[in-house]
């Protein structure tokens, strides 16, 4: 049998889902290619592959990325493709995970001092995505079926912890609210940087199974709630009814909720 290889091909017209997609399609279930692991905002590929380096560019060569080979060389074990992969989702689920707990925390706070159901949806949002990517970190390197529970679990957070925000929507709505633009806006550029930051990191995973699918649309959903809040805040400052911001809350607490029946479905 012909020794593992891990090769390394720059790919310079490869930079978004659509040619990663041409790519897998190309190479998944060819002769000897054993794994691979894409680098999108690099626009680069690592096949581990048996055989030399020289049988997997011909494969490449039709889609006309300009792929070309960076480095190749001999590796000992089958399994150093599975656990390269699984280091690089620990890493990037470790960075997230660091990310949504602070923005939790500073979200949470913001939302109380400046009464923003908006911003506390967005928080306890920031939670439940730093409690799924718990649970997919859990899951790195482990069998599918695990995964797909991991996964499930993830869904079913999403759900309770949209149900908690449209219970304190309803609450606010009640009780009454003055909700501090100023306040809402820049807590939210902020969030919007920090998930921003994660939904890059998570994209150049989210084939990698189950567990990773359900961070990428956990984090997805977080951009447009940013933004939505943004929206919130710049309608209650000109209007000074706290309405915009209700309607924001129930907002969020929806596209949480529906996430989580999509993750559900995986």
């Amino acid at each position: 049998m012909p020794p593992l290889r891990r090769s390394v091909f720059l790919v310079p017209k490869m930079d978004c889902p659509a040619e990663e997609s041409l790519v897998r399609t190309a190479l998944d279930g060819a002769d000897g290619v054993r794994s691979l692991e894409f680098d999108l905002p690099g626009r680069s590929l690592t096949v581990w592959h048996a055989g030399e380096a020289g049988a997997v560019l011909p494969l490449l060569d039709p889609l006309r990325l300009g792929a070309r080979l960076e480095k190749s060389e001999e590796v000992e074990e089958t399994v150093i493709a599975g656990s390269a992969r699984d280091e690089a989702e620990a890493r990037t689920l470790w960075t997230v995970l660091a990310i949504n707990g602070a923005m939790f925390v500073v979200e949470g706070v913001a939302g109380w001092i400046g009464e923003s159901t908006g911003v506390l949806a967005d928080g306890l949002d920031m939670l439940a995505d730093a409690l799924v990517y718990a649970l997919a970190l859990y899951a790195v390197g482990r069998g599918p079926a695990l995964k797909r529970r991991a996964a499930r679990l993830c869904g079913g957070l999403q759900a309770g912890l949209a149900l908690a925000a449209l219970a304190e929507v309803l609450r606010r709505a009640a009780f009454g609210s003055e909700p501090f633009a100023p306040l809402m806006i820049g807590v939210s550029a902020l969030a919007l940087a920090a998930n921003v930051t994660s939904l890059w990191l998570v994209a150049r995973h989210r084939e990698g199974g189950v567990h990773m699918k359900a961070t990428y649309i956990c984090t997805s959903n977080d951009v447009l709630a940013n933004l939505g809040v943004i929206v919130a805040a710049a309608l209650v400052a000109w209007t000074g009814s706290p309405v915009p911001d209700l309607v924001i809350g129930t907002a969020i607490a929806a596209l949480v909720l529906r996430g989580a029946f999509r993750i559900l479905r995986l």
